[in-house]
């Protein structure tokens, strides 16, 4: 699952729809009814974290820090089970030029742009996978393609398949996206599942009913090898509404043979 869950806002004034203790809740149900195994979140602030880890169970971990210098700040943390899952490894790197610089920024984005990466090993399987979770900036183009070309490389590095997870703040067409998929061979998962969950709604729901016609912004993409069996964006109501002005997009895949150490 990939999700923006919208950081904790302190505007009490706004839409009751926004406010945490009204989406908390939503978020919880939605969490527990899918309990997804990987899940890559963005826009998370540590407490918001440690509620995803509570409503999901005590068998969750989460690897990932602020995209402050100081580590503070909003997170793009990487949820896994650990009854399933063996982290192998993981690392956080900032989107600029200078990468293992935390709080740095460079390719016109005015805040940090961050990166999760972690390798796992399936426990039923012993198959690997390297999974990359990322929130592209909102406002540069010029950032969120250098980005795309970044995490490209990072996949492409690695002899393992590669899932990746994000809100990209940009459509399948858009060239971050293309280059992904034309330079790098990183498919999205509902353009190759074997079947649908649900129909085709835009991520950017703003809590409101989904639309087939909505703006699609989240993304799981996946390497050659891994087979999508299913994959859709969640719309469903959970409490009465929606959890994020984002839905999540879930994918169930499986990965090829068995894998390595690396």
């Amino acid at each position: 699952m990939s999700w923006n869950i919208r950081r904790r806002t302190r505007h009490v004034l706004g839409p009751t729809a926004d406010r945490w203790t009204v989406r908390g809740p939503r978020i919880q149900a939605l969490l527990r009814s899918e309990r997804p195994t990987l899940l890559g979140l963005q826009e998370a602030l540590p407490d918001q974290v440690e509620f995803v880890l509570a409503a999901l169970g005590s068998s969750y971990r989460s690897v990932g820090y602020g995209r402050g210098y100081r580590g503070g700040g909003e997170r793009c943390p990487i949820i896994f089970d650990e009854r399933r899952l063996e982290l192998l490894g993981w690392e956080q790197l900032s989107l600029s030029d200078r990468p293992t610089s935390p709080g740095s920024v460079s390719w016109g984005n005015l805040l940090p742009r961050i990166l999760v990466r972690a390798i796992f090993r399936d426990l039923r399987t012993n198959s690997c996978v390297h999974m990359v979770n990322t929130h592209l900036d909102h406002l540069s183009r010029r950032s969120r393609l250098r980005s795309a070309h970044y995490i490209g490389q990072l996949a492409a590095a690695r002899r393992i398949p590669t899932l990746v997870t994000g809100d990209f703040n940009a459509g399948l067409q858009s060239p971050p996206l293309q280059e992904l998929s034309r330079t790098y061979g990183l498919a999205e998962v509902t353009g190759v599942a074997l079947r649908p969950l649900g129909p085709a709604w835009g991520t950017l729901g703003s809590y409101r009913m989904p639309r087939l016609d909505g703006r699609r912004l989240d993304w799981i993409l996946v390497s050659s090898g891994i087979t999508v069996s299913a994959a859709g964006t969640n719309g469903l109501v959970y409490l009465g509404g929606w959890g994020s002005d984002h839905l999540p997009v879930q994918a169930v895949i499986r990965l090829p043979g068995r894998g390595a150490r690396q």
